[in-house]
Order: structure tokens, then C-alpha cells, then sequence
């Protein structure tokens, strides 16, 4: 099971600071500010089809003022990059990004942390990609970056700290993922109080490792206060709600708690569906696990069936 979702607050702290850059005119930065706001709000509720037109229109006002290889331009192609992303469509984000990345060196130089951002965002996409050899030097950049300008209690610091455990997380590696998901847990925690939903990533990607050690206790406890927090903050059909639900089921189905994990299996996949559509990568592995679970409890129709979809969606998106 992938720890999965590391970069929804990725995106959240990205697409922050797209009015940070300031400058342009005050008619296109009415707009465009205006259009960029609306954006965020939809992202940050998991709207992510209802944010993809607004991203698109807040580049086209950008490279109308400025022209494509401004720096101006960088923040809403990552943007726009994080949006594709969050929807699955990792070929269009990718090359998004790299552009955003290209744009950046150039104008702002290589240690800048608006650099860091873009390389933590390029990381994320190829961890869940799979091609943790890619991922791993690019989010070790960025941290570095942001250590050297920000030093090493930055909240800033976290998102890449999270997505380089997940990776570690992904090749089995959790003595290497616990102390860094542990470590971005704590900063944000201290900085934002224990209600930050921004932590609920870290949360449930620290619970994934845990069930993995065997440290059942911990880890349901995490799961838990990630679904409450982040119910509290966004209501209750969210992705992050969707993922923490998974790993929690597959903690009571290794305590063979097993109508517990079924009832949160079949939830998760029914928010996945609602919040990011039927055919989204992230409910591979939600039904994989399920069908897991239906294959112990020796229901090979059923499980049949999930291995039958879970299939079909890696065939359309190219999901690991």
C-alpha cells in the first residue's frame, strides 16, 4: 500500500504564494489575483475539475501581460501543473512543471526558494510515478534549498520532508520514513497548532509507516485525528478523508477486524469516486487493497471484479 497524497498540502502551501510575486498591472492583477483566489478555494475544498479552468485562465492572463518565459509566468504553470497532477493527468503536469522550473533558474537563479517549491511539486509527481531514483535527489534539493535560506524549522521545509519519506515509505524503507514524517509533523504542529489540516498528510502517511512496523496503537490514533481534523476543515468529502479512511482499513483488517475494514474500504472508494471521479489513480490502490481483503476472506468474484477495475485505471492513467 502507497502512503499516498503527500502533495495535496504541497499544493495548498504552492498555490499560497501565487500572489507573492507581485507586480504586474493593476487591471491584470485584479483579475488575474481574483481568478488565482477562486482557484485556491476549489483546490483546497478537492474541487480540483472546478479549479483546472481558473488556473488555465490565470496563465493566459499572465503570458498575455508578461509573455511565456517571464518569471511572472512560473507560479501559474505550476499551478496549473499541481491542478493536472491532482487529477491524475501526471504527462501533462510534468511537462508543466518543467517549464515552471526551466523559468525559474533562469530569472531567479538556482538556491532560490520559489525553486525549491517547483522541485519538491517535480519530486512528488515522480514518486508517484514510481521512479523513486528521480524523485529522491530533486525533494533532497529542495529541502536543502530551503534549509540554507530558511533554516531547518521552516514550515516551509515540510511538504518536500513528507514527499521524501513517501518515497522511502513506497520501497519499504520506514526506519528512514518515520523520523522525517515525524520531524514535518512536529514543525507544522508548533507552527500552526494541532488543528492544522495542512498536517493531515503527515498524519496518515506516519500511520501507513506504523502499520507497516506493527505499531497498530499509533497508528489508528493518526488516522483518526486525520479524519477529524480535516472533516473539521473541509467537511466531510475530501481526498485526504478518502486516503486516511484506506489506511485505516487496512489496519483493522490486519487486527481481522474485518467488517470494520470493509465498511472503510467501500467508504473511501465512494469519497475517491465523488471527490476526484471514477477513473482517478489514486483508487488503484484502494481497490487493490480491497480486493486483497476479498481474496483472505475467500471471495474471489468479488475480487475478481476490483482487480478487473483497478486494472482498466491503470491502463487509462498509467498509474504504478
Amino acid at each position: 500500500m502507497k502512503a499516498l497524497r503527500a502533495s495535496i498540502c504541497v499544493a495548498i502551501t504552492t498555490l499560497a504564494l501565487s500572489l507573492s510575486l507581485a507586480a504586474p498591472s493593476r487591471a491584470a492583477e485584479d483579475e488575474a489575483g481574483a481568478v488565482t483566489q477562486q482557484m485556491k478555494e476549489l483546490y483546497r475544498a478537492g474541487k480540483y475539475t472546478e479549479a483546472l479552468p481558473l488556473a488555465q485562465k490565470a496563465l493566459a492572463l499572465r503570458e498575455k501581460e508578461f509573455g511565456t518565459e517571464d518569471a511572472m509566468v512560473a507560479m501559474p504553470l505550476n499551478d496549473l501543473g499541481t491542478i493536472h497532477y491532482n487529477l491524475g493527468q501526471y504527462a501533462v503536469a510534468e511537462l508543466l512543471y518543467k517549464r515552471s522550473l526551466a523559468i525559474r533558474e533562469k530569472t531567479l537563479g538556482p538556491d532560490a526558494t520559489e525553486v525549491a517549491t517547483v522541485l519538491n511539486n517535480l519530486g512528488e509527481l515522480y514518486r508517484a510515478e514510481a521512479r523513486y531514483a528521480d524523485a529522491e535527489p530533486l525533494l533532497k534539493r529542495s529541502i536543502a534549498i530551503r534549509e540554507k535560506a530558511l533554516g531547518r524549522s521552516d514550515p516551509s521545509i515540510v511538504m518536500a520532508l513528507s514527499n521524501l519519506a513517501a518515497v522511502y515509505s513506497n520501497q519499504g524503507r520506514y526506519d528512514r520514513s518515520e523520523p522525517l514524517f515525524k520531524r514535518g509533523l512536529a514543525i507544522l504542529q508548533k507552527a500552526n497548532g494541532p488543528d492544522d489540516p495542512e498536517a493531515t498528510v503527515l498524519m496518515s502517511n506516519l500511520a501507513d509507516a506504523y502499520i507497516n512496523l506493527h505499531r497498530y496503537a499509533d497508528a489508528e490514533r493518526l488516522l483518526k485525528r486525520s479524519i477529524a481534523v480535516t472533516e473539521k476543515a473541509f467537511g466531510p468529502d475530501h481526498p485526504d478523508i478518502a486516503q486516511a479512511q484506506n489506511n485505516l482499513a487496512t489496519l483493522y483488517a490486519r487486527q481481522g477486524r474485518n467488517e470494520d475494514a470493509e465498511r472503510l474500504y467501500k467508504l473511501s472508494v465512494a469519497t475517491f469516486e465523488k471527490t476526484l471521479g471514477p477513473d482517478h489513480p489514486d483508487l488503484v490502490d484502494v481497490l487493490d487493497n480491497l480486493a486483497a481483503f476479498y481474496r483472505d476472506q475467500g471471495r474471489t468474484a468479488d475480487a475478481r471484479g476490483l482487480i478487473k477495475r483497478s486494472q482498466a485505471i491503470r491502463g487509462k492513467t498509467g498509474a504504478s
